[in-house]
């Protein structure tokens, strides 16, 4: 399987290709075919990183746990994990309720569940609760 910033791009028809070489268009600018210089890319892929940082900065305070598997890295309100054993070997079965994905490449990072099956190690972190947030006991409401 290949690099996971790969994997979602196009494969590239080698029909499609010339021999020739021709210098690099000055940042910025497209190729007149129309595609994308290798900087251009480079600068694509960094602002969909930072754009996916800030949503998780927004959205962390919404969840009680952090999960990290070799593929992914979530948020969650609920997790069950169990260790599992099948022909001697041991893995981990990973379900978790109400979560966000970290994922560059997808539309939709909320969903309901996920289901994770790994030999892999998985991290579960419980996050504290800001405490800043909550309403303070001592406090006349005017009631």
């Amino acid at each position: 399987m290949g690099d996971w910033k790969t994997a979602a791009l196009p494969a590239v028809n080698a029909q499609s290709r010339t021999d020739t070489v021709s210098p690099a268009p000055p940042a910025g600018e497209m190729v007149q075919d129309g595609s994308m210089s290798a900087e251009d890319l480079e600068n694509y892929e960094t602002d969909m990183e930072l754009q996916l940082y800030r949503e998780y900065r927004d959205v962390v305070g919404l969840f009680s746990y952090v999960v990290e598997t070799e593929r992914r890295f979530y948020l969650a309100n609920h997790v069950d994990l169990q260790a599992r054993s099948a022909d001697g070997e041991v893995y981990f079965d990973l379900t978790l309720q109400d979560a966000w994905v970290w994922d560059v490449y997808r539309s939709a990072r909320f969903v309901k569940s996920v289901r994770v099956l790994t030999f892999k190690d998985v991290n579960v972190e419980e996050l504290p609760r800001n405490e800043e947030l909550a309403m303070p006991k001592d406090v006349d409401l005017g009631n």
